[in-house]
């Protein structure tokens, strides 16, 4: 199993004045660290759970350019893209700038968009859940004929682009791969086995449940199961000392059990490094072997 940082929150000690260059100490950190994945949350106002709105936050694929230009190897994405932010052809276009200028290290990762309040709050289109998963598909399309290299026009219920032109081509080969956000049965499990390089599910109880869905999807729509990356996302806290590691290696032994191959997560005072030390250390090179 492999393990991945989320950072969700940028209100850091030294304000906006350091985030700069704490944010760089972080992702060099958690390169360092061997985690595989690196992703900010495509928000513009901080979400409930986490902090109030009014809390420091970064736009997503600016502060995945910085990123890429302060690490090398570790892979990065935003976890999700909502697809009503972007257009399909921008968001193509974002996503293929971020492999080439990563050198080949951009995943889309992309859903239907949930914080309402921050959407009407900037302006930005929100239209019903229904219209908003016609949407994702579309997108989805969208973006993988940009990435084929045909710039012939695209005509959708929703989206009409005139000529699919992308260049510079991504790096990634044949695309950079694609994580669905979400565990909707109907809807998203779906989508994940029709397009979907990873699927992202809640570390939940019904996860068992979750993957069966989509094992019964990717049956219907001719998908091999097994190429899809399953991956959780949860909390990552070891503890100030390491006192949560026994516990959270219990967890991440149960999920790679059920055939989950990536845990996903935020760690409580990231900025501060020494919890990336201690993941580093105690959990990062166990995991590795489940």
């Amino acid at each position: 199993m492999h393990l991945g940082l989320h950072i969700s929150d940028f209100t850091w000690p030294g304000g906006p004045s350091t985030l700069a260059a704490d944010l760089t100490r972080v992702a060099v950190a958690a390169e360092d660290a061997g985690f595989a994945k690196l992703s900010v949350m495509d928000h513009l106002w901080q979400i409930r759970g986490i902090g109030p709105p009014e809390h420091d936050m970064l736009e997503a694929y600016t502060t995945l350019g910085y990123l890429a230009a302060r690490t090398s190897r570790i892979e990065l994405l935003a976890w999700v893209s909502a697809v009503v932010y972007r257009e399909p052809g921008l968001l193509a276009k974002a996503v293929t700038t971020l492999d080439v200028l990563s050198e080949g290290r951009a995943w889309l990762g992309i859903g239907a968009a949930w914080f309402e309040q921050e959407a009407h709050g900037l302006g930005l289109p929100f239209p019903s859940t229904a219209e908003r998963f016609e949407r994702l598909e579309e997108a989805l399309e969208i973006c993988l004929q940009m990435w084929s290299g045909s710039d012939a026009p695209y005509k959708g219920r929703h989206y009409q682009l005139e000529r699919t032109l992308n260049v510079p081509a991504a790096l990634r080969r044949p695309h950079p791969p694609i994580m669905i956000g979400g565990s909707g049965e109907r809807r998203t499990l779906r989508l994940v086995a029709r397009f979907a390089q990873a699927c992202n599910l809640f570390n939940a109880p019904d996860i068992e449940h979750k993957l069966d869905v989509l094992r019964g999807h990717c049956a219907d729509v001719g998908r091999d199961y097994d190429e899809i990356e399953k991956t959780v996302i949860g909390p990552l806290d070891p503890g100030a000392d390491g006192e949560n590691i026994d516990t959270l290696l219990t967890d991440l032994r149960r999920l790679a059990d059920l055939g989950i191959t990536h845990y996903h997560g935020s760690v409580p005072g990231v900025a501060a490094l020494r919890p990336l030390e201690i993941l580093a250390d105690q959990v990062i090179p166990v995991a590795a072997a489940f």
